[in-house]
């Protein structure tokens, strides 16, 4: 049977593994990862930091994020900056990634990843309740390409932009509605902003992950006979991780996926198929 355990960052893990692809042209390239200290978004931080990108995030818990600064500094690899933001307050994203580029140099590679995929019924929501959702999944992904787009367009120089979405709204998942109208839009705003941005050299693609297991997950929701109908529903039969996210991110992120944007790329071990087709 397949290993399909996610590899270690360790100098003998995802950086050196020969299974798995060393990227040229993200070594020095600036990276920025919203939502940065836990979960996906930690994951994203590590793999690229092992690629040699110079890696700033953002997230709201610090002990998180120092933690994620530290496996990777243990791992012989340059340290990530971290800096405290939520990410609902643009006007302090805004601030803090124009800080980055003028101190670390243009983002090369925005990560717009930070989300939380907090369960309510419709006969609770409230339209403050409504705008928190939109606001932590959806609006900061916009006014932090809106920063990186026009920095970008002002040097001439090239960006790759990757939208973190979902399959959740592919499989109409139950008290959900705000996390997945969010998803939603994420997807129709990746292909306009490609083809608004595709002139500049900027490309925009969303990431779309199916059930990833996170820290997370495992402390509010995960338990043995959701693993299994999981598992009956995809394709692949093995729980995803979020190293199966951080992998095929590096890919969009880096000049080897130079012709692709638009796109929305499914990591989801063939989840969605039931729900779309069946």
């Amino acid at each position: 049977m397949i290993d399909h355990t996610p590899s270690p960052i360790t100098t003998t893990g995802i950086h050196n593994n020969p299974d798995f692809a060393v990227y040229p042209s993200l070594k020095g390239r600036v990276v920025f990862i919203s939502g940065g200290s836990s979960g996906i978004g930690a994951e994203l931080v590590k793999a690229f930091a092992a690629q040699g990108s110079q890696v700033a995030f953002c997230g709201t818990q610090p002990e998180g994020g120092n933690a994620v600064i530290g496996e990777v500094t243990a791992a012989g690899f340059a340290a990530p900056q971290y800096r405290q933001c939520d990410v609902r307050d643009i006007a302090a994203l805004q601030t803090m990634l124009n800080t980055v580029c003028d101190t670390m140099g243009p983002i090369g590679v925005l990560v717009n990843n930070a989300g939380r995929d907090d369960r309510h019924s419709l006969d609770d929501l409230t339209p403050e309740y409504w705008d928190n959702c939109l606001n932590t999944n959806l609006r900061h992904q916009v006014f932090a390409t809106q920063t990186i787009a026009a920095r970008a367009r002002k040097s001439g120089a090239r960006a790759s932009i990757i939208n973190m979405g979902s399959i959740s709204w592919m499989r109409g998942r139950p008290n959900l509605i705000g996390y997945t109208t969010s998803k939603a839009a994420i997807s129709g705003m990746t292909r306009s902003l490609a083809r608004e941005l595709g002139e500049y050299g900027i490309r925009v693609n969303a990431l779309v992950p199916g059930a990833i297991v996170t820290a997370r997950q495992n402390e509010l929701w995960r338990d043995p006979a959701e693993d299994k109908k999981f598992i009956e529903l995809q394709c692949l039969k093995f729980r995803l991780e979020a190293i199966h996210v951080a992998r095929p991110t590096l890919f969009l992120a880096s000049d080897d996926s130079d012709g692709i944007t638009g796109q929305n790329l499914i990591v989801d071990a063939g989840l969605a198929q039931v729900s779309v087709m069946g």
